[in-house]
């Protein structure tokens, strides 16, 4: 990781106790004297909603935990609620000692750590909070930073077309999770006083049901129907939902001509930016994002505690839980190249075929 491309919000990482070292991962929850030997159960939520789950954030908690000697478990719960309590008792079941998740929706989430924590298993929440949930640390990006770089960006793309009151569409993310009301509340921060202004009218705005990517290509579709085919910028809370949006102004010729905003740098969004297609994303460096997840969880596994310095208020319960924030990126067509010199994706993963002489028109060496 290049330095200082990516900074923590929050105030660096105090261990409070000694970070003992463990044994190899290769047993399963036996005793190390009167304690539990330490094993760290991860729950990421699905691998259809964006490439990142399987991608980045499964690579580098493995990365981590393997690093600390510590025993793991990291399964996918592949968008099924039953499923993903299914995996959480079996986890508890199996001797972990620290449980991190990232919830299908608060509801599930909150059960899942009400029994963990009933269980003497220590709680993270990662990426998303879950409310009400009572984890004991909660890390991920500034969330509403993340929404706030969205309707920058879409606002910049717009001036740069010379846009005059252009009509703006939004795809929001999953109504169940509380991130896509953090990124709409930021790039609504942006957007809205332009709505008020009367520099900007506002169009569909609709949800996607679980970030489905399928889905936001037929709601794209009935909102270009219903407004004549008068969208003249897409707010797509991610890249899945901005390349569903894509699709849908190439079958009628309007890709390149109206801007789409993303989130997650991944290599579809990267590309579609190299090609004109996509305004911008937003990149969150998950190996920073995973390695002060990893670094709680381990502590949390062997019994002890880390300051984080921040907190975060959760709107249901209206308590303060411990945080780790991290500061996201606005990417766009000149500085791609820097998600790759970051370690981020490869320069195989994008500039393969037609994108690769994008590739190098945009200095990606």
């Amino acid at each position: 990781m290049r330095k200082g491309f990516l900074a923590v919000a929050a105030v660096g990482l105090l261990a409070t106790g000694s970070m003992a070292a463990c044994g190899d991962n290769s047993g399963d929850g036996d005793q190390a004297g009167a304690q539990k030997t330490p094993k760290i159960g991860v729950i990421l939520p699905d691998s259809k909603s964006s490439a990142r789950w399987e991608g980045a954030d499964r690579k580098f908690l493995e990365e981590a935990f393997k690093a600390a000697g510590v025993k793991y478990d990291i399964q996918n719960a592949q968008g099924d609620k039953a499923n993903f309590s299914t995996i959480a008792d079996q986890m508890i079941t199996n001797g972990a000692t620290a449980l991190m998740i990232v919830n299908l929706d608060s509801g599930t989430g909150k059960a899942v750590l009400e029994k963990a924590k009933s269980q003497g298993v220590a709680t993270i929440d990662y990426d998303r909070l879950t409310l009400g949930g009572g984890a004991e640390y909660y890390v991920s990006f500034d969330n509403e930073a993340v929404g706030k770089l969205q309707g920058e960006g879409l606002s910049k793309c717009l001036t740069d077309k010379a846009a005059k009151n252009p009509v703006v569409a939004y795809l929001n993310g999953s109504p169940t999770d509380n991130n896509a009301t953090l990124f709409k509340n930021g790039y609504d921060s942006v957007l809205k006083p332009k709505f008020d202004a009367k520099e900007y009218t506002k169009g569909p705005d609709q949800a996607v049901p679980d970030w489905d990517n399928a889905q936001a290509g037929v709601i794209f579709e009935q909102m270009l129907t219903s407004t004549k085919g008068k969208i003249d910028g897409v707010l797509a809370a991610n890249d899945g939902l901005g390349n569903a949006a894509i699709s849908v102004l190439k079958k009628n010729k309007l890709n390149g001509k109206v801007p789409v905003t993303g989130q997650d740098a991944t290599p579809q969004g990267l590309q579609n930016i190299l090609a004109g297609d996509q305004c911008m994303t937003v990149y969150k460096a998950i190996r920073e994002e995973a390695k002060a997840a990893s670094d709680l969880a381990i502590a949390l596994a062997k019994g002890e505690r880390k300051e984080t310095g921040q907190t975060v208020k959760d709107p249901e319960s209206g308590k303060d839980v411990a945080a780790v924030l991290l500061t996201p990126k606005a990417i766009y067509k000149e500085n791609v190249k820097d998600v790759i010199a970051d370690g981020f994706v490869t320069k195989d993963e994008v500039c393969t075929g037609a994108y690769a002489k994008l590739c190098a028109d945009a200095g990606i060496s």
